[in-house]
């Protein structure tokens, strides 16, 4: 099926109409050819059981836990807390192949303890911290440096046969640009360092550019982040808003097509970055709450349910 953004709307909107929202049956619009995790951030608020039970009803095929500081998952905690996650995530018929981190070298304290466990649960992918620039260094010399950094972590997971993940952030670390992220992992073995892609970030710094950046990074992405955003006038300048799926500014549809076209088919992590729940809404009961975010999680799954069908 080839869609434009309007019939792709429409089609979606006639077919959420007559989902149900509760019960933890499957229920995407089509048979899934891609591993879709989801980002735990949102729902921390949430246990590992509740969390589980909520990402099986939305038709997900994994979680992407957050395991860093203030994350879902401590990094002090990790050897007892991950086993109890995957556990739940496992009851519900859920995977785990991915998480995200704040490890950025391989001699920090909680680097081994974090990948000995991923790797004790299949985890197969991380995502790593970002790099800064380094004052008073000239960029390619910074580049160079950080480049040495990921060489070092690429050879602790070979150890644990994991693989890192970098995620092109928008803002001023290295990765915007995408081109810096490429000369920063071109020599490192792409069996254990590999890229983040994150089609809302590449939107932001490069709106029509993005697909350059993409067709040179290609060959070594090795998960890809789903998310929506827009700019939005905020008195006297604009400011990113995020949004539901579909519903912002990312062309999905030249998107997809770019990564059909280039070979890309990887683990998916699916990103909710926009509120879901109001003030008001944050204070009900938590059975109720559930059932709001459940709601929202699950139209942003099938809307990338659909976008997928023909990729």
């Amino acid at each position: 099926m080839q869609y434009n953004r309007r019939n792709f709307l429409q089609t979606l909107a006639l077919a959420g109409a007559s989902l149900p929202l509760k019960g933890l049956a499957y229920s995407a619009l089509a048979a899934p050819k891609w591993e879709v995790h989801c980002f735990s951030k949102p729902f921390q608020w949430m246990d590992y059981d509740m969390l589980a039970e909520t990402f099986a009803a939305a038709g997900l095929d994994g979680i992407d836990y957050s395991i860093r500081p203030e994350g879902h998952i401590l990094p002090e905690r990790v050897l007892e807390d991950l086993p109890k996650a995957a556990a739940a995530a496992r009851k519900r018929g859920l995977k785990l192949l991915l998480m995200t981190t704040a490890i950025a070298d391989a001699t920090e304290r909680y680097t081994v303890p974090i990948l000995r466990a991923a790797a004790e649960q299949g985890i197969r992918y991380y995502r790593t911290a970002w790099f800064d620039y380094d004052q008073g260094m000239p960029l390619p010399a910074s580049i160079q440096r950080h480049s040495v950094q990921l060489q070092r972590l690429a050879a602790i997971n070979q150890q644990y046969g994991i693989q890192a993940s970098y995620q092109n952030h928008a803002g001023m670390k290295i990765g915007a640009a995408v081109w810096d992220l490429y000369e920063m992992i071109k020599t490192v073995d792409p069996a254990w360092v590999g890229v983040q892609y994150d089609i809302r970030h590449a939107t932001v710094e490069g709106a029509n550019s993005w697909p350059l950046g993409l067709q040179l990074i290609a060959s070594r992405i090795n998960t890809i982040v789903i998310k929506d955003t827009r700019w939005v006038r905020q008195g006297s300048k604009y400011v990113l808003e995020n949004m539901p799926l579909g519903e912002g500014m990312v062309d999905y549809v030249s998107y997809f097509k770019w990564v059909k076209r280039l070979g890309i088919h990887v683990p998916v992590s699916l990103h909710l970055e926009y509120d879901l729940l109001s003030k008001q809404e944050a204070a009900l009961p938590v059975k109720e709450k559930q059932q709001i975010v459940l709601g929202k999680l699950k139209k942003d799954v099938d809307t990338l349910r659909l976008m997928l069908a023909d990729v």
